[in-house]
């Protein structure tokens, strides 16, 4: 198969990984499906993908910033997108720095993720925001972000925050984490 139709999801959730395959088959892609970077590396041994969608945070421990790492060392022409539950500033610009074409906050559909395929390169002409996120809203991401990397473990959110286990409890009470 032309290996511009040949797509690589790096998905470690099975429902939404299931949901992208059936809609980029439907699109006439073909489809493989890792959930780490092992699975990666295992894969790329028979196949060349054109394409690949990557989630930031893997479940096996694996970052998906190394996933992308990899995929763009083994194919610098492959267009990547990142997708993520965590978006923040930082790993925007890592993932692309790593050769990452495009960086997706989900939700994102397979619109989304194939007209940022089609924008493969950056766009000058788009327009800049006045809008700059607020101090609460930036504590907010990091309390967010640190309680997925501890598994929603408030106790050990609280001591890599360096605040008290109350005073998190009270942010977490007033802004429920869904």
């Amino acid at each position: 198969m032309d290996p511009e139709r040949l797509l690589l999801i790096v998905e470690d959730d099975d429902a939404f990984a299931r949901t992208l395959v059936r809609s980029f088959e439907r699109r006439g892609y073909r489809v493989l499906r890792a959930a780490c970077l092992d699975d990666i590396r295992r894969l790329l041994e028979a196949n060349r993908p054109g394409y690949a969608v990557v989630d930031l945070k893997l479940a096996a421990g694996d970052s998906g910033l190394a996933c992308v790492q990899h995929l763009h060392g083994f194919d610098a022409a492959m267009l990547i997108v990142v997708l993520t539950g965590y978006a923040s500033i930082a790993t925007a610009v890592e993932a692309i720095k790593l050769g990452a074409c495009h960086y997706l906050a989900k939700p994102a559909n397979t619109d989304d993720i194939e007209a940022a395929f089609a924008r493969g390169a950056g766009d000058a002409e788009v327009e800049l925001t006045e809008r700059t996120s607020s101090i609460k809203t930036l504590e907010w991401e990091r309390i967010h972000e640190t309680l997925a990397e501890t598994g929603f473990n408030i106790s050990e959110t609280a001591r890599r925050l360096g605040m008290h286990r109350r005073t998190l409890a009270r942010k977490l009470e007033k802004q429920r984490v869904k």
